[in-house]
């Protein structure tokens, strides 16, 4: 069965990374204002389009389906939680944790949280992305998908205390697994 509004989003994505490519380089001025209303609709913006589409151009990260199953989980989130009324609210940057902080030893965790929080409500500024080049370190790190970050930090209904035991116990597994290898 298809689901259209994947198909959409992959046609968008697409589009981005060739207008990227071409030189479209200022996310305001990012010539995508016919699919804004969709997008909208999903509870995605322009930013969050240049943003992946920035990264995979320059970074080869994240991908086509990490983009996807991201905005899967934002879509859920606002359709199912927030009833398709975008939040008043925004983050702010200066507020987030430290670059270098740590909890129970693991880096960027105190960071990655609230980020987490403010993508599945739709709450980022513009400067500041979901599955940034530091939060891929976390992950990659820590072996743990983004969009899989994003289903703990909506289970663990606001409590930070089961996202970071599950984080833990992920450090955990890894650090146990490269052990026997």
């Amino acid at each position: 069965m298809k689901n259209f509004h994947t198909q959409k989003l992959v046609e968008i994505w697409h589009k981005a990374v060739g207008l990227y490519k071409s030189g479209h380089r200022e996310p305001e001025a990012f010539p995508i204002e016919e699919d804004l209303s969709f997008l909208k609709e999903l509870g995605i913006n322009k930013m969050d389009v240049f943003d992946f589409a920035e990264d995979w151009v320059c970074e080869g990260e994240p991908d086509l389906a990490t983009f996807l199953l991201i905005h899967e989980h934002r879509r859920e989130y606002f359709w199912e939680v927030q009833k398709r009324v975008s939040s008043r609210h925004k983050l702010n940057s200066s507020d987030l944790p430290p670059k270098d902080s740590e909890i129970e030893g693991i880096r960027w965790l105190p960071r990655i949280i609230p980020k987490a929080k403010a993508k599945l409500r739709g709450e980022l500024p513009p400067e500041t992305m979901f599955c940034c080049g530091g939060d891929r370190n976390f992950f990659h790190q820590n072996q743990i998908h983004p969009a899989e970050f994003l289903s703990i930090v909506r289970r663990s209904e606001n409590d930070d205390r089961k996202i970071i035991e599950w984080v833990v116990n992920r450090a955990n597994q890894t650090e146990k697994n490269f052990r026997t290898l």
